[in-house]
């Protein structure tokens, strides 16, 4: 026989026994609800008590794992505790970013976000297991970076105008790499393709860094990567810059011209980088971790880093990061379906 809560509650023969009883109940529930209410808000209020993880959806060495590291380390001292990074990557940054939604919304794993991630995957796979939205508590944006055209030292081409008429001469002979199909590097290229009407081939990679190390090699000619990643190969000699893809030319190559002086008015790619949280991350947590990302966004120190990467500041946050997110998840729905680019 099925016994529910109630047929455990002693007989009471009085109405006034039975009103006294139930009085008590509802005191003693309402005590147990104030004690557990009581344990969440103290929980909040002592956060960090442990290591934080980082989720970085990529492998060692691309922009989002040089970024991803930069912040673990300012945030550590802004929190007082560890900040462990994670590297997680595969399927185009999908994996780690689904293994961050699925985590628990107590602050204690965040992702490292980026836009070609968390802006384009969702036009490009149909069954994604997270929802960008959704899934996610918008923290910070804590950097934008802009892209830059990197080639094997072995082509001679010196510009972006001169490598364009390189690769028309020889259709398809020319190969270009990215850290996975649909990402914005190879959407980069396909754009890039379009606009100066040439063919080449499209070669993906789990991660920036073997990309770049296969152009140095000549095994691929050409990557749009982003500055902090293509930064130390340029700065050795082992990459050779032929121009960057924001509106305006970088600080750290004021002598390199933009793709648009170059005449490709569409080839204006920039990306950027953002911490995340789980959905239904707890309101106190929430504002400790605004506070700390805040903090350092702001912070001289900080913005001096990121410029030395060849990134600048994202001082954007909270809602209206999440409007930003919205905004950019329709534009690059255009690009994708433009280029005709899906992934089963």
């Amino acid at each position: 026989m099925k016994t529910t809560f109630l047929s455990r509650i002693p007989h009471c023969q009085s109405g006034a026994g039975k009103f006294a009883f139930a009085s008590a109940l509802s005191k003693s529930l309402l005590v147990s609800a104030a004690m557990m209410f009581g344990l969440s808000t103290a929980h909040a209020a002592d956060y960090p008590n442990k290591p934080v993880t980082l989720i970085v959806p990529f492998a060692p060495g691309g922009s989002t794992d040089i970024l991803g590291r930069l912040v673990a380390d300012e945030l550590r001292s802004r929190l007082g505790q560890s900040v462990v990074v994670d590297n997680r990557s595969g399927a185009n940054g999908n994996i780690g970013t689904a293994l961050a939604a699925k985590a628990a919304p107590d602050g204690y794993t965040l992702l490292m976000a980026n836009a070609g991630t968390n802006v384009i995957n969702p036009s490009l796979y149909d069954n994604l297991n997270w929802d960008p939205i959704k899934d996610f508590t918008p923290l910070a944006m804590v950097a934008r970076v802009d892209n830059v055209v990197v080639v094997s030292p072995s082509i001679k081409a010196d510009s972006l105008k001169e490598f364009a008429e390189l690769a028309r001469a020889k259709p398809n002979s020319i190969n270009y790499g990215s850290v996975g199909v649909g990402s914005i590097f190879h959407l980069a290229g396909e754009i890039f393709s379009q606009s100066a009407g040439i063919e080449m081939t499209h070669v993906a990679y789990r991660g920036a860094n073997p990309a770049l190390t296969d152009t140095i090699a000549d095994n691929i000619q050409v990557m749009f990567a982003t500055i902090p990643g293509a930064l130390p190969f340029i700065q050795a000699g082992r990459l050779k810059a032929i121009a960057v893809t924001g509106q305006e030319r970088s600080s750290l190559f004021p002598d390199l011209p933009t793709a648009v002086e170059e005449g490709y008015p569409e080839v204006v790619i920039d990306n950027w980088f953002a911490v995340l949280g789980p959905a239904g991350l707890q309101d106190d947590v929430k504002e400790k971790l605004l506070q700390a990302l805040g903090s350092m966004v702001q912070d001289p120190e900080f913005q001096e880093k990121l410029k030395a990467q060849g990134a600048e500041p994202g001082k954007v946050m909270d809602k209206e990061l999440e409007q930003l997110m919205v905004a950019d998840i329709a534009r690059w729905k255009e690009v994708v379906t433009k280029a005709n680019i899906s992934i089963e």
